[in-house]
């Protein structure tokens, strides 16, 4: 009887999260075209909040030699497993980047061109004092024609428990291993309508049957747009504005091109990104 061969799973939370959770190209290619299209130039310096491994602050600095990157966290040894597993992978690029390991409510300086705030981390700030308090911050960080750039996450499904389940391809992570296909689950225990209070998990099913369950969990308040951008401007920001995804009926899909939007329909459930300009 032949022997069963074995299946090749990856067990590192921060690969699978990677591989399921961030698009660190498309994010910098949409930073890219609306810092051109509103400043008419491009920018040099981004700094990333709540960086975790810093694949946006590495992805940005490969982009070009003038680059440089800020990545700021305050969990220690997930920043070190940044620097061994994706600055350590740049090469030349690495001495454009420092990761910093703070409360990003403690930094303004360095002044940076680009302030981003991505996959919802920002909303363990739960009270309007601690979310505006943060938003002054990097508007004290940004120079004077600096942008922020948060997403957030809505539509009537956000509201609600429920499990997603979404089958990730395989792929090659930052440093070159191959990360097996595998299962995303993205679980929301609870939503408070009294106060936002979201509470949601990620696990990971592996081909071979394991389970990765409570990889990561998020103590969040769900930010509704009109609350985010009214911060940022009581915060000092000068402009907002909502970006959205657009619709292709005939794949029955997103498009996959964010566009400035003042009204669009609600949905089950939607992504958007939320910009200040200073």
């Amino acid at each position: 009887m032949a022997k069963k061969k074995k299946l090749r799973v990856v067990k590192d939370k921060h690969l699978l999260y990677s591989a399921a959770v961030q698009s660190v190209d498309a994010d910098v290619d949409f930073f890219e075209r609306v810092y051109r299209r509103v400043r008419r130039k491009p920018f040099e310096f981004l700094r990333e909040d709540f960086c975790g491994t810093a694949a946006l602050a590495c992805e940005w600095v490969r982009r070009g030699p003038k680059n440089r990157a800020l990545g700021i966290d305050l969990d220690r040894p997930t920043l070190d497993w940044g620097l061994a597993h994706t600055v350590a992978h740049i090469a030349e690029h690495a001495s454009r980047i420092e990761l910093l390991c703070s409360n990003v409510l403690d930094v303004t300086r360095p002044k940076v061109d680009v302030v981003a705030a991505l996959n919802f981390s920002y909303s363990v700030f739960k009270t309007r004092e601690l979310l505006e308090s943060y938003f002054r911050q990097v508007r004290r960080s940004l120079r004077d024609d600096g942008i922020l750039f948060l997403d957030t996450l809505g539509g009537s499904e956000a509201m609600a428990e429920l499990k997603e389940k979404r089958r990730i391809p395989a792929s090659r992570a930052f440093d070159g291993r191959k990360v097996p296909a595998f299962t995303y689950i993205w679980d929301q225990l609870s939503f408070n309508p009294v106060d936002h209070d979201f509470q949601c998990r990620i696990h990971f099913k592996l081909a071979d049957g394991t389970r990765v369950k409570r990889a990561f969990s998020y103590d969040w308040r769900l930010w509704t747009l009109p609350e985010l951008q009214e911060l940022m401007r009581e915060a000092g920001f000068a402009e907002t504005a909502v970006y959205l995804e657009g619709w292709d009926d005939e794949a029955d899909d997103s498009d996959g091109v964010f566009r400035r939007r003042k009204r669009f329909e609600n949905q089950e459930a939607w992504v958007a990104y939320v910009v200040g300009f200073a």
